[in-house]
């Protein structure tokens, strides 16, 4: 059992689930969370990440890191995706091992099941399919950080385990034009649509893909509940089981910004629509007692109250 008082690890604190795992720690009382700058801990260094998990020897870890992005990103830097990410999870997980550390949990993503995979998607559906090709080589590194958490249980009787999260979006997101996950990129066209008094928006795609969103702070109360709770499972669906069209997110989030507008929405097929679905099976996560909390509007607008004040901040 994890005490307030225990040293907890969280590998990624500067990213969007690190930041809110930190916050929800806090919030709870946890009073000795580490966490360790880029210059001062490069991930991607396996002798320095061995050096440091040995020296401070954590409880418990959430391995938090990675790179992320959206299609644009993950299809122009498949080398970069599954590198770096590999090397993160293979440096954090062995080294933990190494300090004998016990206790960890990785964050995976769904988007490691297959393109064609029956919906909703059930944990028992990974590696029956082939991958989709915009997103395949982060989905590959989770799928070698599932399989390895997995397999340092069998051999050396660690619990490692894994949390799949449908698509996370919140405070702190990236906003970047091109390497932001969709939600993102939707919240800052929209604003910028608002700034510059625009009567269109463009989709990448048809707009019919469909897509399950998870509130940041509802995944880290997941973590940290997941945390306390004792699973035989290798890895859990985190997610709401519901989803709507790209579509239907942007006309939500014209009505937060633009509520008074009448704003044309228009299509660019010749931009991919990524996996046609994807909505996780979360009876697993119920049967344990855990259920989202956030309401979609009440998060996207809390989202984008964040994003102003993240915006004025890097003036």
């Amino acid at each position: 059992m994890i005490s307030v008082k225990d040293k907890i690890f969280v590998a990624g604190h500067n990213g969007l689930v690190g930041r809110a795992i930190v916050r929800r720690l806090k919030k709870d009382g946890y009073k000795n969370i580490l966490t360790a700058e880029r210059k001062q801990l490069d991930l991607v260094d396996q002798k320095k990440v061995f050096k440091f998990l040995k020296t401070e020897k954590p409880k418990f870890i959430f391995l938090a890191a990675a790179k992320v992005g959206g299609i644009y990103s993950n299809t122009k830097y498949k080398a970069e995706y599954i590198y770096q990410n590999i090397s993160i999870q293979s440096n954090i997980i062995h080294g933990a091992y190494l300090a004998g550390v016990k206790d960890l949990i990785f964050l995976g993503s769904s988007c490691v099941y297959p393109r064609a995979s029956k919906q909703p998607m059930k944990e028992n559906y990974l590696l029956n399919g082939y991958l989709e090709e915009t997103n395949d080589a982060y989905a590959i590194a989770k799928i070698l950080g599932i399989k390895m958490c997995e397999s340092y249980n069998k051999q050396y009787n660690t619990n490692y385990k894994t949390l799949l999260p449908s698509n996370i979006f919140g405070p702190n997101d990236n906003y970047h034009e091109l390497n932001s996950h969709f939600l993102a990129a939707l919240i800052k066209k929209i604003h910028l649509i608002k700034k510059k008094e625009l009567g269109k928006l463009i989709l990448w795609g048809n707009g019919m893909a469909k897509r399950e969103l998870l509130y940041v702070d509802d995944m880290a109360d997941a973590c940290i509940y997941f945390m306390k709770k004792q699973f035989k499972e290798s890895y859990i669906n985190i997610g709401t089981g519901k989803d709507l069209t790209i579509e239907q997110y942007a006309k939500k989030i014209l009505k937060i910004i633009l509520p008074r507008n009448q704003i044309k929405i228009s299509f660019d097929t010749t931009k991919p629509n990524g996996m046609p679905r994807k909505i996780l099976d979360i009876k697993l996560a119920s049967k344990y007692g855990w259920k989202a909390k956030t309401n979609i509007d009440t998060a996207i607008k809390k989202t984008y109250i964040s994003f102003l004040s993240e915006k004025s901040l890097k003036k």
